[in-house]
Formats: structure tokens, C-alpha cells, sequence
């Protein structure tokens, strides 16, 4: 087992093996002084692995609740957000209990917004089941539910209490989740792990499970603890998600992540080789890459429906958004680029 230590303004440990669920309820003992957890999942992982962390935590002597809601982006919303605050003040549950976030991102960010928000906020634990969720989203903080208007706008930094990553529930994720989860995790050999993007390449990501977990958990970790408010340098990790995010909220949430975030790499590639910013054949081996894991490279919806959605975006200053613009596989800049030259990078990158 891997163990990683992340100096937030909440310290917390994460965890990376194998059988971890069957121990969820000896760790979250250690935390100290919770009586009551409740369980929050999608209909998808709950089937899976519900029953063996409700009884790891009922047998460590806990009070254990679930709430489960339909799998899906769609239900990142403020509506489900409202319903789980219902469940934990019907559970009377307190600042001394736990939220447990077992699945994926959207798991992860409806989960520990509540937690964030709930009594002024409670702990919670993060046990992601996807690939996405244990490199990127599981870590860090950032919580959040999604408006029509855009992803992600209505949240809060919460760090979690503790990150169970269980390496085993990646081997049932279905392809179309595998594949989302890989975008995320080849942003960050674009971002500054050339090596193991060129692995990456040639190894299937299936094939080292563990070893890509760690690589990115431990990236994260440091660009998190450099810049824990997103400020700064911790920007780096949003490399595609402008243009991806827009492409998600046109599609009204039909897209996964990872399939939009693939779309915004390449396309944020592409137009920072046209202006000059990305060394020649940068986007080639992206595209590439991408394609070799089965993931689009194009985005389907034109300039204007895009347009309204990279204005609201969180990176906004002003007037102006901060484009995260690779230099080449390994390294990327952070871009100020004025609201209204978006249009021409859309261009650049093949969207009209």
C-alpha cells in the first residue's frame, strides 16, 4: 500500500492499495469521535460496493446511513444537493459525523459540497471507484454542484478527512468510464510528467493502475499544497477543461468528463501550435495519444454555443480567462487571454 500526505490547511492521508473498502470502518475509526457516517453513492457503485463498506463501518461500531441517487453528471445539481442536506439533518447527523463519497466524481463533488455546507461543515471521506476520481478529483478539495449556465459553479474548497483509493474497483469500471478517466490522467504528463506520458503511450494505463494513481495523486498533492485556493500555479490542472467544460454544458451534461476534457486538450493543443506557443507536432502526439485510447479529438458544437459558457468560466479575471496553453508534452503556461479573442482560439483549435 502507497501513502501519501497532503499539507493543506487540513492535513489528510491518502491511501492507495488493494482490499481497502473491507477496511473503510478501522480507518475511519482513527479519525476519532464519529458516531454516524453516511454513505453517498450513484445507483451503479452502490450495487457494487455498497454492502461491503456499510458493513466494515456497522461492524467498527458506527451508525450507517446511504444516500444513493441516479448515476450521471445530470445529477450534479442543485436539486439532489438540496435532498441529500434533507437526509443528514432527517439522520440528525452532527459536526462529530462523516460523509463517505463512494463512486466517482460527480459522487465526490455532490458529497463533499454537502459537507462543505452542512452545520457551516462535517468531515467526509473520499472513496473513489473510478479512474478519474482517484488521479484528479478525489484530492485537493474542490467541491461543487453545476448550474444550467455552466459546471462546477456553485461550490466550495473543502478538503476531505481521508482518501481511500482501492486500486480494485477500477477493474470493473466499463470501458466508456475507463476511457474518461485516462484523459485525466495523460493531462498530467502533459501538464509536467513527460516520462510517463510517453509510457502512457506505448503501456496501457490498465496495465499500472497503482503506479499511475500515485504518479498523479502525488502531482496533484504538491500543486495543492503550493496553491491550495487556485490562484495560481494550481491552474495547471485545468489544462482542457475551459473549452471541455463548455463542450459538457452544451451537450446539457450528455458528455462524461473525461470525453470532454480530451476535446479540450486537443483543441487547446492544436491553437496554441497555431499562435506559436506550443512546439511544432505537440498536437500531433496529443491527438494521437487520445486516439489510441479510443477518445474524441473534436468538438462537436460551434463557436456560439460555446461562447457564453468559457465567459461564465471559473478562471475568469475580468475580462479575461486564464487558458491553460501547453509549450510541449511536459510543460504548460498559464494564459491570460481577453474574453474576446476566445472566439479566435476556438478557431485555431478546428472549432467554427
Amino acid at each position: 500500500m502507497k501513502e501519501i500526505i497532503v499539507k493543506a490547511s487540513d492535513a489528510y492521508r491518502i491511501l492507495i492499495g488493494h482490499d481497502l473498502l473491507k477496511e473503510t470502518g478501522p480507518y475511519v475509526r482513527e479519525l476519532g469521535s464519529v458516531s454516524s457516517v453516511m454513505i453517498v453513492s450513484d445507483d451503479r457503485v452502490y450495487a457494487l460496493y455498497g454492502e461491503t463498506v456499510e458493513a466494515s463501518l456497522r461492524s467498527a461500531g458506527f451508525r450507517v446511513f446511504s444516500f444513493v441517487f441516479p448515476n450521471g453528471e445530470k445529477s450534479k445539481n442543485l436539486e439532489v444537493y438540496g435532498q441529500l442536506l434533507n437526509e443528514l439533518a432527517k439522520q440528525a447527523l452532527t459536526r462529530n459525523d462523516l460523509i463517505a463519497a463512494l463512486g466517482g466524481g460527480v459522487v465526490g463533488d455532490l458529497a463533499g459540497f454537502a459537507a462543505a455546507t452542512y452545520l457551516r461543515g462535517i468531515r467526509f471521506l473520499q472513496i473513489p471507484t473510478t479512474l478519474l476520481a482517484a488521479v484528479d478529483s478525489s484530492v485537493g478539495g474542490k467541491t461543487a454542484v453545476d448550474l444550467s449556465e455552466g459546471k462546477n459553479l456553485v461550490g466550495a474548497f473543502h478538503q476531505p478527512s481521508l482518501v481511500l483509493s482501492d486500486v480494485d474497483t477500477l477493474e470493473t469500471l466499463p470501458e466508456e468510464q475507463y476511457r474518461s478517466g485516462v484523459a485525466e490522467t495523460l493531462k498530467y504528463g502533459v501538464i509536467g510528467a513527460e516520462d510517463l506520458f510517453r509510457r502512457w503511450k506505448t503501456t496501457p494505463v490498465k496495465a499500472m493502475y497503482e503506479e499511475t494513481v500515485e504518479a498523479a495523486v502525488t502531482m496533484k498533492r504538491d500543486l495543492v499544497e503550493k496553491d491550495e485556493f487556485d490562484r495560481g500555479d494550481r491552474m495547471l490542472l485545468n489544462f482542457g477543461h475551459t473549452f471541455g467544460h463548455a463542450a459538457e454544458a452544451c451537450s446539457q451534461y450528455g458528455l462524461l468528463h473525461g470525453e470532454a476534457v480530451a476535446m479540450g486538450m486537443a483543441v487547446i493543443t492544436k491553437a496554441a501550435e497555431t499562435f506559436g506557443y506550443a512546439a511544432s507536432g505537440t498536437a500531433e502526439e496529443l491527438t494521437e495519444t487520445l486516439r489510441f485510447y479510443g477518445l474524441p479529438v473534436e468538438i462537436p458544437y460551434p463557436k456560439e454555443a460555446l461562447l457564453p459558457h468559457l465567459w461564465l468560466d471559473k478562471k475568469g479575471r475580468g475580462e479575461t480567462v486564464n487558458l491553460i496553453v501547453p509549450e510541449r508534452i511536459g510543460k504548460c503556461r498559464i494564459l491570460p487571454v481577453k474574453k474576446e479573442d476566445l472566439g479566435s482560439w476556438l478557431e485555431a483549435g478546428g472549432v467554427l
